[in-house]
């Protein structure tokens, strides 16, 4: 069955915004219109011909989903490991193929796979309590901001968000420098996409350590984001809302600071206070 063919995928494997009519309800009656829909895809990820998992995902940034979720879930332990990424149109959705060690591709083999999730599932392809609550990675402690870097990120990741400002259903994950300048930005259906889409593209420049800045993220602060961040030695996580306990927990664990409520000029630090500088010096 061609791609087009699909009756639930349509085009959606094109683009991620489609255009939908509709019927607008109000206590005058109703009227046609139509507005912009934020597109959702199967996107199966395949490493060395080996099905792991399917994400439900935005057809967007897909080798930075690939090589970000890659990292994140240490199916390899850094970008360097993964020697080709395809990304393959099938009959229901797209497939990223991945080729990887075969070391690495063989220890897939103790994970569940073919594993349908939820939108942007952050745990992926795990079958144990054991593996999805792993261990966060203990990062360094050399990342200084000042609260005006938080403030100043949080405005550029709002104007960054095109595909959010036309459908207000799309998460956006950023990466900024020390200083707040946004370098990197990237939106998705699912906010665990929308973070490994941020942190793969982050491994893959050249100019950027990405230990050298911080990551924001226009969702709740989970734990599982903390582990991803964790992992690619971020020590500064910020959300617009509140993380959850386990967060808060996981935080400490990595000594990574963990910045919640973050709107306007105000946000609430959970843990990793010593980074926030109050001063210029």
């Amino acid at each position: 069955m061609a791609v087009a063919d699909d009756p639930l995928l349509g085009l959606g494997y094109q683009k991620p915004v489609s255009a939908y009519p509709l019927i607008r309800l109000t206590d005058d009656g109703d009227t046609t219109a139509e507005a912009d829909v934020a597109e959702e895809v199967p996107i199966a990820l395949v490493y060395n011909g080996r099905p792991h998992v399917v994400v439900m995902g935005t057809p967007a940034d897909l080798e930075d989903l690939a090589i970000g979720f890659s990292v994140t879930e240490q199916i390899v332990a850094e970008r360097g490991a993964i020697e080709r990424v395809d990304v393959v149109r099938a009959s229901h959705g797209i497939e990223l193929q991945i080729q990887i060690p075969e070391a690495n591709a063989e220890r897939l083999t103790s994970r569940v796979r073919g594993m349908v999730s939820r939108t942007g599932c952050g745990l992926c392809g795990v079958e144990t309590i054991n593996e999805a609550l792993r261990m966060p990675t203990v990062v360094r402690n050399a990342l200084r901001v000042r609260p005006e870097a938080l403030w100043a990120a949080a405005a550029a990741l709002s104007e960054a968000q095109e595909l959010n400002s036309r459908t207000n259903t799309i998460h956006a994950a950023g990466w900024a420098f020390a200083d707040g300048r946004l370098h990197i930005a990237r939106e998705d259906v699912g906010r665990h996409n929308a973070l490994d889409k941020v942190l793969g593209a982050v491994n893959r420049s050249s100019e950027v350590d990405p230990a050298s800045g911080f990551v924001i993220v226009t969702s709740r602060a989970s734990y599982e984001l903390v582990q991803k961040a964790a992992t690619c030695g971020i020590e500064l996580l910020a959300a617009i809302s509140r993380p959850t306990g386990l967060a808060i927990r996981f935080a400490e664990g990595a000594g990574m600071t963990l910045v919640g409520l973050l709107r306007g000029r105000s946000a609430n630090v959970y843990s990793g206070a010593s980074r926030i500088t109050m001063t210029s010096s």
